[in-house]
């Protein structure tokens, strides 16, 4: 653990030189991506610091121990008692940190909230869902961009897509997809009966779509000559240049300048872009198809969550955790449930059984 600890530490210090240097202040998306980074990895620094400070006050301690001066070691075997519990503590909190994450986990996140079953009632509650996540996002320091709303006809939303960034935004949000049950009397109840209604959500990584790697081993490179209207290069040099990225089978060409030094920036340029394309695709189906998975059929059956009004209640159902706080909770205390629930992911990393 000591060697890992020391490497990541190591890489501290390099982020910590690159957050200061201008070509990395002057570039938002690299000072983004290198701060993000540095974050992540500054509580395991901090702690891993606290573990080295022990270990050193138990190795002096324990050299105490040995003097033949009778105050000494009792001193010595006083401090012993103190340090070892606090030794097993950072032991146990730096087991958790060094997990491997999920490394989605410090992307930015597009969240969507709809109404499910319920009516007028089921807006109404998106709409509490909405108040209650913004306020929590603000405990975060997170930015926050409505990007598509779509009003409910008593009240709330029955559509809500947020664009969410800001540090590990995802690792944090990644539990709160799937419906969200809501059991109270509603406004518009003039019986006072108690409605059952629900809204779904979904949180989904942001893409970082970042310049396509392309690894030129697996192009293969043509040359051929060139047709056209006329002139002295036409059908004389080989100028044309064809790229064909093998793992895909993606061709891009040019013919378009008469050097081929030049056609051959402007294929290669046409295949990144191509290749841009296709992963853009492909992420976009892939999105498409986990909302699906997370939102289930949107009715009250599959639900994560459930916020019972009159019983000031929250259950997580897949944690079987129940808090009876229900009013704090709606009003974006909601750190506590997310911690409880990655503590439970990370208990099944330890355990071994997640197959991620």
């Amino acid at each position: 653990m000591l060697d890992k600890l020391g490497a990541i530490e190591e890489r501290f210090h390099y982020l910590e030189e690159r957050l200061s240097d201008p070509s990395v202040l002057s570039d938002q998306k690299e000072y983004t991506k290198v701060s993000k980074e540095y974050k992540n990895i500054e509580e395991i620094v901090k702690v891993s610091r606290e573990y080295k400070e022990v270990m050193g006050n138990i190795t002096t301690a324990k050299e105490m121990q040995a003097e033949k001066d009778e105050d000494m070691k009792a001193m010595a075997k006083e401090e012993l008692q103190e340090l070892e519990p606090q030794k097993t503590a950072l032991e146990e909190k730096l087991t958790l940190l060094l997990i491997p994450k999920d490394p989605e986990d410090s992307k930015d996140v597009i969240v969507e909230i709809r109404s499910g079953t319920g009516g007028d009632e089921a807006a109404i509650f998106a709409g509490d869902l909405y108040k209650m996540y913004t306020k929590y996002f603000s405990t975060q320091g997170w930015k926050v961009d409505v990007i598509n709303v779509t009003d409910g006809t008593a009240g709330g939303y029955s559509k809500l897509v947020l664009e969410v960034s800001g540090n590990n935004v995802f690792g944090k949000l990644k539990f709160e997809s799937g419906a969200h049950r809501v059991q109270r009397v509603p406004k518009t109840e003039s019986q006072g009966r108690v409605h059952t209604s629900a809204a779904t959500v979904v949180v989904m990584p942001k893409l970082e779509m970042e310049d396509v790697n392309i690894n030129k081993a697996d192009l293969r490179t043509d040359t051929f000559r060139s047709s056209g209207a006329g002139g002295q290069h036409v059908n004389k040099t080989e100028s044309g240049v064809r790229f064909t990225h093998i793992p895909t089978g993606v061709v891009s060409e040019s013919t378009d300048a008469r050097s081929q030094i030049q056609n051959r920036e402007i294929a290669l340029q046409r295949l990144y872009s191509k290749m841009y394309d296709i992963q853009r695709e492909a992420h976009q189906n892939k999105v498409a198809s986990a909302r699906r998975s997370l939102v289930g059929s949107g009715d009250r059956s599959g639900k994560v969550r459930t916020y019972n009004y009159s019983q000031n209640r929250m259950t997580d159902h897949r944690i079987n955790l129940t808090l009876y706080s229900l009013d704090k909770i709606i009003e974006g205390d909601i750190a506590g449930i997310i911690e409880a629930l990655q503590v439970a992911e990370n208990a099944k990393k330890l355990e071994g059984g997640d197959d991620d």
